[in-house]
């Protein structure tokens, strides 16, 4: 059985996202536990402005997820027929969609009742759980190989960052 290849635009793209989206999730833990824990609290909250930092990530968010969408969308769209790739897609705009929204003060005030900060901690859990299907699915696919296949430095010829504008142009139907 070959080895499964990602593509080397889809690993960076993929792994900067999953990268900071992971610091959004553990500094919007934070946030919650320390402004609102009705259901989960934290044994300790590190001090600092947790809603600053849960935002300057949440920025470097958007800037790593519009071209990773433009991806999944573009070349990786065929990705997207697996419920669980498009469920976490999905969850990931909206979780950026709901977090523009926010209004930090309101939060820092307690204002826990604001619908934005409602459909943004709602959105987090259930991104949280596309995830794990996510993961999930992927092991079931290919095991262990295939979920280590994103973590792989190796490139196939044609697959250089100097491939890339090619690749796209190819997918545009322009080359």
């Amino acid at each position: 059985m070959a080895r499964p290849y990602q593509p080397s635009l889809l690993r960076l793209l993929h792994g900067l996202v999953a990268l900071v989206a992971a610091g959004c999730w553990i500094s919007g833990l934070v946030v919650y536990s320390r402004f609102d824990g009705r259901w989960v609290r934290l044994p300790f909250t590190p001090p600092g402005d947790w809603v600053d930092v849960h935002g300057s990530i949440g920025v470097l968010l958007v800037l790593a997820a519009v071209p990773f969408v433009a991806y999944a969308f573009g070349p990786g769209r065929a990705r997207l027929a697996r419920a669980a790739n498009a469920a976490v897609l999905a969850g990931l705009i909206l979780a950026v969609a709901s977090g523009l929204r926010m209004d930090e003060h309101a939060v820092r005030a307690g204002a826990l009742q604001e619908p934005a900060y409602g459909m943004h901690v709602g959105i987090a859990l259930l991104l949280s759980l596309a995830v794990l299907g996510h993961l999930g699915g992927v092991l079931a696919r290919g095991g262990w190989p295939l979920a280590r296949s994103m973590f792989s430095p190796g490139i196939r010829s044609g697959d250089r960052p100097s491939d890339w504008p090619a690749q796209l142009r190819r997918f545009a139907g322009r080359g």
